[in-house]
């Protein structure tokens, strides 16, 4: 035991030498005056995309052309179809199955709402100022996505038994 006393303040100073940076000030009594890590690294993970100014510090925001299929419109269409999924998405386990219809109009409001969340989630995260081909690739990627769920969601209600009734057996498996 008295071993390991001897040799904790040894020990402490050589694991505590690993996490101090080689650029970190001392104060008189030798103690580190920088934290252990640091927010600020001088070697980032990534490098920072390519940054531009377009014309003066004195010019205004560019404001973009109102379209009709952005802002509130957007926004009222977006919410609807969230709206609309509720009853649909409880309706045919409250009451038994659905008309297939139904069940179509469910798969329908399902493809288009992941569709714009996703694209929201794209739009987000991969600007088209910054980094424009990845935003493309993404879109495309996502229409692709889109359309092979969409045909897959219309197999399933055609030539099987539909949604609901496929959650229903999945569910009771």
């Amino acid at each position: 035991m008295a071993s390991i006393a001897r040799q904790t303040p040894l020990l402490r100073q050589s694991c505590l030498s690993a996490f101090r940076s080689p650029l970190a000030s001392r104060n008189a009594a030798g103690v580190s005056q920088t934290v252990a890590f640091h927010a600020s690294a001088q070697k980032q993970i990534l490098p920072p995309l390519p940054q531009t100014v377009e014309g003066t510090l004195n010019d205004p925001a560019p404001v973009p052309e109102p379209h009709p299929s952005h802002g509130s419109y957007h926004w009222v269409f977006e919410r609807a179809v969230c709206v609309g999924l509720v009853p649909l998405t409880i309706a045919p386990f409250a009451a038994g199955s659905l008309n297939p219809v139904t069940d179509a109009i469910l798969c329908s409001l399902l493809v288009v709402h992941s569709h714009v969340g996703f694209d929201a989630s794209i739009t987000d995260y991969f600007p088209g100022k910054r980094v424009p081909k990845t935003k493309t690739i993404f879109s495309w990627l996502l229409r692709g996505f889109t359309l092979t769920t969409a045909v897959g969601l219309y197999e399933l209600e055609t030539n099987d038994v539909g949604l609901t009734e496929t959650i229903k057996r999945v569910w009771k498996a």
